[in-house]
Order: structure tokens, then sequence, then C-alpha cells
């Protein structure tokens, strides 16, 4: 018996501390597969999540509630360098990449913070010059440039450099055969054509009151105390729908357009920078 006990305390010094091993390892196993199918639970709902939140989420611009950021996804997809679908893992990975870079949480879900984050990036690189346009420095652009072949001579005014900026766009533009763009014997944009022609060119500070005035509903969003329009740098070009409306089914066929997309891939080329907010309003900041 004596020995029974000798032999069994030995066994237990000798073995225990494997099976110990051997037990620890299976949990450690366990608890890291649980963890790995939790990472991948959250990685399988997060593409969901944005494809609820591109039309679900609620946040304010300009004074102005806003529902979802479904108008700004062409927009999003360059700041993110992806083609990828807002409902797939491609475009929640590429999200996380630029919230590591701008120092937010990584999720991959495009929430208000991310959202936000984007829209003053979008903000920052806008044109800062808000000084009336020198005279000297402007010409009447032709009227054949306009959408509207009865504007007046004052609201036809354009920046030298920026209507030098649109024009070799346009040029762009037209030979881009994809897109469609009807070109006259001249080699501009026919008469008949309306997209990318002007809509809106410099507004003096007495003009845009006038309109904020008639529009009280549009908001700083829409019609800004202190607008780039006084420079002659800003011009609003034709894109689809309503020229100028800023509800959101018109945006919402603007941004589809193929004129739109093609503006967002290209029009940085020429130094032209978007207003997120308004698919038509484009800023010269230089080339």
């Amino acid at each position: 018996m004596q020995f029974l006990r000798s032999y069994a305390a030995v066994f237990l010094l000798v073995f225990a501390p494997f099976v110990l091993i051997q037990l620890f390892d299976v949990r450690a196993s366990h608890s890291e597969s649980i963890n790995s199918l939790q990472s991948s639970a959250a990685r399988v709902s997060t593409p969901a999540r944005n494809a609820s939140l591109q039309n679900e989420l609620e946040w304010e611009f300009g004074g102005k509630q806003q529902r979802g950021w479904y108008l700004y996804v062409p927009l999003i997809r360059r700041l993110l360098k992806t083609q990828n679908d807002v409902d797939t893992q491609g475009f929640a990975l590429a999200l996380e990449r630029l919230q590591k870079k701008s120092g937010l949480t990584p999720t991959g879900v495009l929430d208000k913070e991310a959202l936000y984050s984007m829209i003053s990036e979008w903000q920052r690189l806008r044109l800062k010059e808000r000084s009336a346009a020198d005279p000297d420095s402007s010409i009447t652009a032709p009227i054949s440039d306009f959408y509207d072949p009865t504007r007046a001579d004052e609201l036809r005014q354009v920046e030298k450099k920026t209507y030098a900026a649109y024009k070799r766009m346009i040029d762009a533009a037209l030979a881009d055969r994809s897109l469609g763009l009807a070109r006259s014997s001249a080699g501009g944009l026919a008469s008949s054509e309306k997209y990318l022609k002007i809509v809106s060119a410099y507004r003096s500070p007495e003009y845009q009151e006038q309109l904020r005035q008639k529009s009280p509903q549009a908001g700083r969003a829409g019609l800004a105390v202190n607008s780039p329009r006084f420079t002659g740098r800003a011009l609003d070009l034709y894109v689809g729908g309503d020229p100028v409306e800023t509800k959101d089914p018109n945006r919402a066929i603007q941004v589809k357009t193929r004129v739109y997309q093609w503006l967002i891939k290209n029009a940085e080329r020429f130094g032209f920078r978007p207003y997120f907010y308004e698919p038509w309003h484009w800023e010269y900041v230089g080339g």
C-alpha cells in the first residue's frame, strides 16, 4: 500500500504539469476560436451596418438635419481610394485605413464621427479666398458657355485663370467619348449641349443677399453669407436634374450622372475642388 501511495505521488509530480499545460492549451485554443469567431462576426456585420447607415444615419450640416450619406458615395470612394460598393468588406477595410490615418478608432463603420471627419477634409481643401474679384483679373465669358442663354453680362464674370482652367477641363471632357457630349463646329460645347455649361459664376455680395432673401430656407449650406462666389473662382456647372436644387431627390439624380462622376475623378487635374453638399459647385484653387 505504501508503495502504491509513493508511486501515485511520483506520478502526480511528474505528469501533473503536463496535464495542466494541455488543459491551458485547450482553453487558450478555445478562447482564440471564440475571439476569431467574434471578430469574423463583427466583420460580417460591418458591411451590413454601412449599407444601413448610408440611408439612415442622422446628422446635421449648415443648420439643417440630414439623413444618410448616400449622396456623397462618389466623393467618399475617392477619399478612400476604392471603387468597392458600400456593402462590401473591401469598402470597410478602406475606411479602416482612413480612420487609422485620421486618428479615429478603425471600426470600418461610416458613422457620424467618420462622416464629420470626411466633411472636415473636404471643406479644408476648398477655396479659402472670399474677397471680391478684381475687375482687371476677370473676363465676361461668352454666353455660349452658359446654361441660360439669356444670362446678363454682369452675371457672366469669371476670374481669368479660372476660366482658362474651365476651358481646358471642357476640352478633356469632350475628348472622353464615354460622356457623349455634343461638340460645336468651333470645338467647344454645342449650343444644344447642357451638361457642364456654367449655371452661375461671379456673384456680388449684394446679389447673393438678394438670393438669400428669396430663399430663406436654403440656410448656410446652400447660400453662404461669405461666399467664394464673390471671387469669380467658383462655378456652378450643370450636372443634371434641376441645376441648383438642394433637395435630396434632385441631388440623388445629379450624383449618378456620368458628368458628375467624371468631375469627381478628373476636375482636380485642372485645379477644381468640389463643395461636397452641392454636386454642381466647383471652386478653382489652382493647379
